[in-house]
């Protein structure tokens, strides 16, 4: 390929990414230049394939168990039959492994994945992995809701790097065989640390939930902490009491359904599964914190093919059958598109949009102190 050839590609690629030549010219031209391959001899397969890799297929990594299962069943199936796209399906147990695997990659080995938290959409960004959409390019943002969009864009300089999705809440979970409504309000947060419950209970591996409930139990602000000294040795004392940190939401399944716990943590999505398949599973949302997730895309993502699956996946039908099928209530507004009778009976479900009362993290603090907190965190993880 000569040099000139090689600047032509990189402008027809750039051109497609951007959106100004749609899949279908995009393939065609490269026929052309296939052709003229058989007639100068240029080597032209090597880029044709790249170019044909980016068009036929795009990456999504989710956190597996009943939300990979969602995704799978309710949109990655009718959006290749609709496009031709492919999705080729990645699952991680929590966010520090996927940033890991970012770091390790190129850019365009990883495409779209669900990030949980505004804080963990502002550190990609930060970080410079994330690739700016074009809003044009999805309609269906319009049915958004603005709040969920405006806590996106205030991380990001009023770009969206991703489409918010869903919403939850992180809260605390028990199993009503063993510990009743009535001692779980009165008590709250406070059972974590309470020593009859030794060696029943696991909690999420997150330094962030981790200061969080232990800061409830001290009475400080869970997001401008006033002695944080008390709060590592208020968790030293009760890793005595915790048989394992867990890592996933299905690991958090598993023990809860098999009853080697009793208390946990619990997202509302995973407590909402467990209550679907016979167990009584009790839930305090008021312990706790309110968060979104949302589709990021990464940079060096086929951009055309991103936004297409970003749009499909936020179209009404399909956003609500994977809010039915992972237990997360719809990032739509509820007011411009009817919600079904499921999806309103869902842990954290707010049929106004307006999100009164929830509690949400605050990036900038969890940004500014995590790199101290993982670290004294893991520490006090494995007794030190």
């Amino acid at each position: 390929m000569s040099f000139g050839d090689s600047k032509k590609y990189d402008r027809l690629l750039e051109a497609y990414q951007s959106g100004d030549v749609d899949r279908r010219t995009l393939l065609k031209i490269i026929s052309g230049m296939a052709a003229a391959v058989g007639v100068v001899g240029l080597p032209v397969a090597s880029f044709s394939r790249s170019a044909l890799a980016a068009v036929e297929s795009i990456r999504f990594d989710g956190w597996g168990g009943i939300v990979s299962e969602a995704f799978h069943n309710y949109a990655f199936p009718p959006f290749t039959e609709k496009t031709g796209i492919k999705v080729v399906e990645g699952e991680f147990g929590d966010t520090e492994e996927f940033l890991s695997l970012v770091k390790a990659a190129q850019p365009g080995d990883y495409n779209i994945f669900l990030v949980s938290g505004v804080y963990d959409y502002a550190r990609f960004c930060k970080a410079g992995f994330g690739e700016a959409i074009n809003e044009a390019n999805i309609p269906n943002l319009n049915l958004v809701l603005p709040a969920t969009l405006e806590a996106f864009r205030s991380e990001s300089e009023g770009k969206l790097y991703a489409v918010p999705f869903d919403y939850g809440v992180t809260g605390l979970a028990y199993n009503r065989k063993y510990i009743s409504d009535e001692e779980a309000k009165a008590q709250g947060v406070k059972l974590q640390f309470d020593e009859k419950y030794k060696g029943k209970m696991a909690l999420y591996d997150s330094f962030q939930t981790r200061v969080w409930m232990s800061s409830l139990h001290l009475g400080q602000d869970p997001q401008a902490a006033t002695d944080i000294n008390a709060i590592w040795d208020d968790l030293r004392k009760q890793r005595e009491l915790v048989l394992k940190y867990w890592n996933s939401g299905q690991e958090f399944i598993d023990l809860m359904a098999k009853e080697e716990i009793i208390l946990s943590d619990g997202w509302s999505g995973r407590v909402a599964a467990l209550q679907q398949d016979g167990h009584d599973i009790g839930f305090l949302a008021d312990v706790g914190f309110a968060w979104l997730e949302g589709l990021y895309v990464l940079k060096g993502s086929p951009m055309a093919e991103a936004e297409q699956l970003l749009n499909f996946c936020i179209e009404p039908k399909v956003s609500i059958a994977i809010a039915e099928g992972q237990n997360y209530p719809s990032s739509l507004d509820p007011t411009k598109v009817p919600m079904t009778d499921k999806v309103k009976k869902l842990p954290a479900y707010d049929d106004t949009g307006k999100f009164e009362g929830y509690v949400w993290e605050k990036a900038k603090y969890w940004y500014d102190n995590q790199d101290a907190y993982k670290k004294e965190w893991e520490r006090v993880k494995k007794g030190a």
